[in-house]
């Protein structure tokens, strides 16, 4: 039996009609029809699903969509409207950071998680954030200088001379 569930997604009040062992993935690319939000292993290990909810990164394939009721929920649709994300975006192709594309929502959702909390995360640092996301493309030296950049883009402007330069 379908229930109901509110919660904001990228600044928007939504209500979705969903089963409650929905996982949150479902609902976003199934009924909400938010694409970008990607299933990669289904089991929580390469974080091509990673979403932010409240801020924090989490693996929608693992989260249960009537753990978002009252939450925030950001996907990487929101980028058009956050200037942080565009920062972070701009370091990664400027980076090289993006191979075929697939992990590059987790990945560019898992790097503002980060960067929100610790805008010059040491390499050990970035490397244990980012142990649940995976790149089937590539190493992660470009990934990793890429969130290096948008650190200090984002410390550096805000907004605007990284984002100018890319």
């Amino acid at each position: 039996m379908k229930t109901e569930i509110a919660f904001i997604l990228n600044e928007d009040e939504v209500v979705a009609y969903c089963e409650p062992s929905a996982r949150l993935l479902d609902v976003l690319r199934d009924t909400l029809e938010y694409h970008g939000t990607k299933e990669g292993c289904g089991e929580g290990e390469c974080g091509a699903c990673t979403v932010l909810v409240d801020g924090k990164a989490v693996n929608s394939c693992l989260y249960p969509v009537m753990e978002a009721e009252g939450r925030s929920v950001t996907t990487i649709e929101f980028l058009d409207q956050d200037d942080s994300l565009k920062i972070i975006q701009n370091a990664f192709v400027e980076k090289g950071g993006i191979q075929c594309g697939f992990c590059s929502p987790g990945m560019i959702l898992s790097a503002k998680a980060l960067l929100d909390e610790n805008p010059a995360p040491t390499s050990d640092e970035v490397a244990l954030h980012f142990i649940g996301n995976l790149c089937r493309c590539t190493g992660y030296k470009q990934i990793f200088d890429s969130i290096y950049h948008a650190g200090r883009c984002l410390a550096e402007s805000k907004s605007k001379v990284c984002a100018e330069a890319s």
